[in-house]
């Protein structure tokens, strides 16, 4: 095979096709799913027993604030990603750059959740406001609580990171919180259509 030709010299196809991060993060990135699998489940059941209360819910939701959340998210994640390829290339200083883009980036989540939440409060929507809005708060609010968990562990890396405690050698803490951050931005990428778009 010539596939190792593309790969840049200091990276093998083993390191490639390894899987990143590390047991435990895939432990807690697993748990995480289950719970959410289990929060959808409660999502579509109650959604097929309260049609109406669904199809009128979304359109009193703020979708600018649902819009802003996941290109918050999105935009993240890339530069996450971006720091974790240029740790593994070396780049130290560069890997620190987007780090600190993508911390930045992620302080907007709950800032923006907090706005929403103000307006929310300011035209009666709350989660005595009736079942769409009571599900609405439970899954979000447990999704606001996996990312501020993400943002904790970003802001720790990120002191590891600047202390030069990752190389091109080790960058396994670094590449188990660019997972765990990407598990948590595509629960939100189900989150946003199924009660900002769809519902």
């Amino acid at each position: 095979m010539t596939h190792a030709a593309t790969l840049p010299e200091n990276i093998s196809v083993q390191e490639k096709l390894r899987i990143p991060g590390n047991t435990g993060i895939w432990v807690g990135i697993t748990c995480e799913l289950v719970e959410f699998a289990v929060l959808f489940a409660v999502y579509f059941v109650a959604r097929m027993h309260y049609p109406e209360a669904f199809r009128e819910g979304a359109g009193h939701l703020s979708r600018t604030a649902g819009t802003v959340i996941t290109l918050l998210m999105v935009t993240s994640s890339y530069f996450i990603a971006r720091s974790v390829n240029s740790i593994r290339l070396g780049q130290q200083r560069t890997a620190l750059r987007w780090l600190s883009l993508g911390l930045l980036t992620s302080l907007g989540y709950p800032v923006a959740k907090i706005m929403e939440l103000q307006w929310n409060f300011a035209h009666g929507i709350d989660g005595s406001a009736g079942i769409f809005y009571t599900i609405y708060y439970y899954l979000t609010f447990n999704h606001l609580v996996h990312a501020s968990w993400g943002i904790i562990g970003i802001a720790f890396v990120w002191v590891r990171l600047a202390m030069n405690g990752y190389s091109a050698k080790d960058y396994a803490g670094l590449e188990a919180l660019a997972s765990y951050w990407h598990a948590t931005d595509i629960i939100w990428l189900i989150i946003f259509p199924l009660f900002y778009v769809l519902a």
